[in-house]
């Protein structure tokens, strides 16, 4: 576990915990794309790992001794030393033109008066009616979604619950006149006819990543503003698997391999997607399982109450079209009582296959969003 005291060592902030991030996702995903719920929707999935990042982060602000250091091998921070570094993050990110970052907790347990006054940009509330809940959560999203993803729980003694808003426009919105019907072939079923958007792109916007199964190429659209979202798209070979897919969207630019094309012709379809996902049952494959134990977990920063993570709920949804992109994810931490037992030449990237998306925050480092549109694209 990292000495979380030795502050001055770390650059507090995104760029020191982009990589954490990045890191979580990549190990998430091989679970991710197993889950059920991705399995009903043909292969789509939309998620959040800064979402999920932020929410267990917070939350192991208030672990201690064998769960702070299980939680720290997967997020990078954990412990009460933790709570500036957490605070940082969610502070840089909020920088990102209109991304809106918020994070809750309700309780009927008490709070630690060290653990509030470490998250100072926390709201804090009494855990009672669930509408106050979906209200604040409806707020913050600006509407995108408006109830909390988990089930109700009269047990509940503690909930967290984190949200990310963006809506931002395209810096050059595509043109509306230039959208046309062309074929989208999904990873399974026939193809069919879906409107296809069409803009020019700077070739220095274009990279491939190497990746198994072949190059993957990415194309990168900054939003409007001084500090803009930077909506990544990548293209792999057909039939490529789709984790390769993602991660390549969301790896550091430094490692990808500049084009050798002069122009780049665009087309993608709108496309609108929305995923519920059951992350608990994600997270033994990650390597958090004390937390999870009714009979082992430690959050005695949190709470003087013996409290345990009994679920960790996650909603997402992801929207793209000539004008911009809609993306919103609310991640749920759910605590209950433990139970003690113990041409020039030119590239033609035309997205008429199962791809990959990733939306980044303004340094181009954290994926805020993830996505992987495997079937026919429906803008939702």
């Amino acid at each position: 576990m990292r000495d979380f005291m030795a502050f001055g060592e770390y650059d507090l902030g995104i760029r020191e915990y982009a990589g954490e991030i990045r890191e979580l996702g990549s190990r998430w995903l091989d679970r991710l794309l197993s889950d059920s719920a991705v399995d009903q929707s043909g292969g789509n999935v939309v998620c959040s790992p800064t979402g999920l990042w932020l929410a267990l982060a917070a939350i192991s602000c208030g672990a201690l001794g064998d769960t702070a250091e299980e939680l720290a091998d997967l997020l990078g921070v954990a412990g009460p030393e933790a709570e500036p570094l957490v605070t940082a993050v969610a502070r840089d990110l909020a920088a990102t033109e209109a991304l809106a970052v918020a994070t809750g907790v309700w309780s009927a347990s008490p709070v630690r008066d060290e653990f509030r006054g470490g998250l100072p940009d926390i709201t804090f509330g009494e855990l009672g009616d669930p509408a106050a809940i979906d209200a604040w959560i409806a707020r913050a999203t600006g509407g995108m979604i408006d109830r909390a993803p988990g089930v109700p729980s009269d047990d509940a003694l503690l909930v967290l619950v984190n949200a990310l808003a963006l809506k931002a426009r395209w810096a050059e919105p595509f043109d509306r006149d230039l959208t046309m019907d062309a074929p989208f072939r999904p990873r399974d079923g026939d193809s069919a006819s879906v409107p296809m958007m069409f803009r020019e792109v700077p070739a220095a916007d274009v990279w491939t990543v190497g990746a198994h199964g072949g190059p993957v190429h990415i194309v990168e659209l900054p939003c409007a503003g001084d500090h803009p979202a930077l909506i990544r798209f990548a293209l792999g070979p057909r039939g490529m698997a789709p984790a390769p897919v993602m991660s390549a969207a969301w790896a550091p630019r430094s490692i990808g391999n500049p084009i050798t094309e002069e122009e780049v012709v665009l087309r993608l379809p709108r496309f609108g997607l929305r995923t519920s996902l059951p992350v608990h049952d994600h997270l033994p494959a990650l390597g958090v399982t004390l937390a999870l134990a009714r009979h082992a977990a430690e959050f005695g920063a949190l709470s003087p109450d013996p409290l345990y993570i009994d679920r960790v709920d996650q909603e997402s949804l992801l929207r793209v079209d000539e004008e911009g992109v809609e993306a919103t994810a609310v991640t749920e931490v759910r605590m209950e009582l433990m139970g003690f037992t113990h041409h020039p030449s030119t590239l033609r990237l035309t997205f008429d296959r199962p791809f990959g998306c990733a939306v980044m925050d303004a340094s181009g480092t954290v994926p805020l969003f993830a996505a992987y549109q495997a079937t026919v694209p429906r803008l939702i």
